[in-house]
């Protein structure tokens, strides 16, 4: 699901191809009719979607015509990829367990928006990437897994967003080949579980990676 470019989707997309993963793309959603990302996703023969909320009188009169547009595809998960609305509470517990979003910053620090300026502006040394399950609560469930990357001095936001999402694309690849794999599971607690030999954290630093077991 994307509102814009869909660069998270275009490296997910890639990543089935290019690394085996048993998996497969059955639709590609957008809030948005003009999101360059749907462009994209159609010269690969991907069925893509539009369900624009203007018609709808509630948030969650627009969220019911939206799960049922996802329903009707079957997905096993849903995958959040820029798509730049805060779901209801309806929707989430809908796909509750197979819904995913990837937040650009170490959540639980920065949810929401301005991460990258909230991260330069409290002198962070250390920002990044985290994918996780969605809940009811904003950027606040479960984590599958983090990326990381240092903060320096003379960074400015659209300089930290870049090398951050170079670690958004790494990340959220690995994390959708643990999927595909069956590698992710929800503990009773609500805490997630991933199968040993999968590296729940990186850190990158100029343009090299490290990984964290």
């Amino acid at each position: 699901m994307i509102s814009g470019r869909g660069s998270n989707m275009q490296a997910l997309v890639d990543a089935i191809a290019s690394r085996g993963f048993d998996a497969q793309v059955v639709a590609v959603v957008s809030d948005k009719p003009e999101a360059p990302g749907l462009l994209w996703a159609q010269r690969q023969g991907l069925e893509t979607r539009v369900l624009k909320p203007a018609g709808y009188l509630t948030r969650e009169a627009y969220d019911q015509a939206l799960a049922a547009l996802v329903e009707r595809f079957d997905p096993d998960y849903v995958l959040l990829a820029g798509f730049m609305r805060i779901l209801s509470d309806g929707f989430v517990q809908q796909f509750a367990g197979r819904l995913v979003n990837i937040h650009p910053s170490l959540l639980p620090a920065f949810p929401g928006l301005k991460t990258h300026e909230q991260a330069i502006a409290t002198g962070v040394q250390w920002h990044g990437c985290t994918v996780h399950f969605v809940t009811p609560v904003l950027d606040g469930g479960p984590i599958i897994a983090q990326a990381v990357v240092p903060v320096l001095a003379d960074d400015t936001p659209n300089v930290l967003a870049q090398r951050v999402l170079v670690a958004e694309h790494r990340l959220y690849a690995d994390v959708l080949g643990w999927l595909a794999a069956g590698r992710v599971r929800l503990s009773s607690q609500g805490r997630v579980i991933v199968d040993a030999g999968s590296p729940r954290a990186y850190v990158l630093p100029a343009g090299h990676a490290q990984s964290i077991p």
